[in-house]
């Protein structure tokens, strides 16, 4: 793959794993596509598509392993036989299966449910590999990082993920907010997955805004403000000299005048706009720091070149795609059911079509990608529709490498008393309303080193978890007491799973250190609720593939619920606390610090910080 001229940090290199299927398991054969040594479940469906090949030639092991799917209602893995399209039965075909089945270390039994096959895997073996490859890919890695859930499948590729992208002198809005919070997710996500991937934060730093800004900033400006603030100062100048121009149409024409120098290079018009610029920047890194939330790359409308927007224009106008209409430059789209996207106005000027067409070549040129994702709200649809076509039509290869991953709306988001807010200030209160319900535990509060980085963290779980639940693509209605309450399913009983499975190691120092893995006694592990945590968590490799396939948050979320439900279901029968036999509490004591560094992984994955104590 080309190389640009600046070498990347965030390149992923996943190292072989340190784990490896034992020796004194039954040998299986190797599958394309699988990883048994960071996804231990690939090898029980292997073993169970060889117990069904070999029944039924001439199916292959390959050909049956694509038809084991996960099982429900209590079963581990189920393959429907119609699919396989073999003559004769389907009683007679499943007949074959069962009467040629041997049970061994791998599968323990197999039952025939009308066109379905059932298996179930051998417990005492599931229970010991899976335990021991989450310790491995969590304690023993080459990158000293947990690595459980990680896969190889974009080694050697290059991913640009366009998320957050905020206007300078605006509001940091919930617009932004779900793009945000859902960018960060997918960058962790294709990190996860060994792509190398470039986060970009592509603002709004150009436009006839400046211009009003800049007549404002004569009127209202303060540098000290600005220094402490300045995207809030900018906000108020905007918001005053709006409401100035509404009675006063000559303030708009200065602002057009003023931004017409911006675009002609005058350095006079530039210099305010890049401090603005930079003083803005750097209080969005504190923003999205506290929302642990990182950028490679603070790009913006203004680094679009006019060269790479005129070139764009000229090559549309070459290739016979462009039509004219009272003066603005259209392209029609109409046959591909996208209408007529403008590339031009009537008075001359770029509109953001022509922008994002020459941003897109020019990110091109400088990191030849193998992607680029756009997270961008469902509203902007048609506009990303039609900005993909042009570059389709344009004749660049790439362009069926742009991806448009889109969210619906937040609705109703504001302070409890009903103002809509900057980011910030809801970030407070949700910080305020959890420090209160803290104070009420006050030997839990005295052990807390730090309750306001707590609280606020809880918070900040609160809103995102409520953001990421449900389909990315539905809108919802933001819920404070819900967002905020530890009761069902919300980002507070989520950090609150983690914190009790934190705490099992402070109220068991006796059972320290636990022995090696391979040492642990886990074939005591046999209540029904211990299998249900010790399944769960070898299927998390597999959340994470399909997460990628989907590009939905909620995959994520939905497992570290089942989970955390699964946990809290176990925890009055599997107990560690209290039980005579040492064996077995250090192996109940494996699962639960095992189910922790899933969930703490899964919570991490949605950039969230799991927390140890609250």
């Amino acid at each position: 793959m080309a190389s640009t001229s600046t070498e990347r940090p965030n390149k992923p290199v996943l190292a072989p794993s340190p784990f490896s299927i034992p020796s004194d398991l039954p040998k299986l054969p190797e599958v394309a596509g699988t990883d048994p040594t960071r996804c231990v479940l690939d090898s029980f469906r292997v073993a169970i598509a060889k117990v069904v090949a070999d029944a039924l030639e001439p199916l292959t092991v390959e050909q049956v392993y694509q038809g084991v799917d996960y099982g429900k209602k209590g079963e581990d893995f189920t393959v429907a036989l119609p699919r396989f399209k073999l003559p004769g039965k389907v009683d007679e075909i499943a007949k074959k299966v069962i009467d040629k089945f041997q049970p061994d270390e791998w599968v323990e039994s197999v039952t025939h449910d009308r066109a379905f096959l059932h298996f179930r895997c051998r417990s005492s073996t599931l229970t010991r590999l899976v335990l021991d490859q989450i310790h491995a890919l969590t304690y023993d890695t080459a990158s000293k990082q947990p690595e459980y859930g990680a896969n190889y499948l974009g080694e050697g590729k290059r991913v640009i993920i366009e998320y957050s992208s905020p206007n300078i002198a605006k509001s940091f809005h919930v617009g932004h907010l779900r793009s945000t919070i859902i960018g960060a997710f997918l960058a962790n996500l294709y990190k996860a997955c060994g792509w190398e991937v470039l986060s970009l934060n592509y603002l709004g730093d150009w436009g006839t805004q400046f211009g009003l800004i800049a007549v404002g900033f004569e009127k209202y400006g303060s540098q000290e403000a600005l220094e402490k603030d300045a995207i809030q100062h900018l906000f108020e100048i905007y918001v005053k000299i709006n409401a100035e121009a509404e009675k006063d149409p000559s303030i708009r024409e200065q602002a057009a005048a003023w931004f017409k120098r911006m675009e002609d290079g005058d350095e006079e018009a530039l210099k305010n706009w890049r401090v603005w610029r930079q003083l803005s920047v750097r209080k969005y890194e504190e923003e999205y720091a506290r929302l642990n939330v990182h950028f490679d790359e603070y790009t913006g409308e203004s680094e679009v070149s006019q060269e790479s927007m005129d070139k764009a224009l000229k090559q549309l106008q070459e290739m016979s795609l462009i039509e004219e209409d009272n003066g603005a430059l259209r392209v029609n789209l109409e046959k591909y059911k996208l209408g007529k996207a403008v590339v031009r106005k009537r008075d001359g000027t770029s509109i953001y079509l022509t922008r994002d067409i020459g941003g897109a070549v020019q990110r091109y040129e400088k990191y030849k990608f193998d992607k680029m994702i756009y997270v961008i709200s469902s509203q902007q649809d048609m506009h990303v529709a039609q900005f993909f076509k042009v570059l389709d039509l344009m004749g660049y290869d790439w362009a069926k490498n742009l991806e448009h991953v889109n969210y619906g709306l937040v609705l109703g988001m504001s302070t409890r008393k009903g103002t809509v807010v900057f980011l910030d200030q809801i970030i407070r209160e949700a910080a305020s309303v959890m420090h209160e319900q803290m104070r009420k535990n006050e030997d839990k509060y005295n052990a807390i080193e730090d309750p306001e980085y707590v609280a606020r963290e809880i918070g900040i779980t609160g809103i995102k978890i409520q953001d990421m639940a449900a389909k990315r693509i539905n809108n919802y209605t933001f819920n404070w007491d819900r967002m905020l309450s530890f009761e069902g399913d919300t980002g507070p009983y989520l950090q609150y799973a983690h914190v009790r499975l934190s705490s099992i190691e402070r109220k068991n120092p006796e059972l320290l250190p636990l022995p090696a893995p391979s040492q642990l006694k886990t074939d005591l592990l046999v209540e029904p609720q211990a299998r249900e945590i010790v399944f769960l968590l070898g299927t998390y490799p597999d959340v994470v593939k399909t997460a990628l396939k989907t590009h939905e948050p909620s995959g994520i979320v939905t497992f570290a619920f089942r989970l955390s439900h699964a946990i809290s279901s176990a925890w009055e029968t599997v107990i560690v606390k209290g039980e005579q036999d040492k064996d077995k509490a250090k192996a109940r004591m494996a699962l639960y610090l095992a189910a922790r560094d899933v969930l703490g992984a899964a919570l991490r994955l949605l950039s969230i910080k799991p927390l140890e104590r609250m």
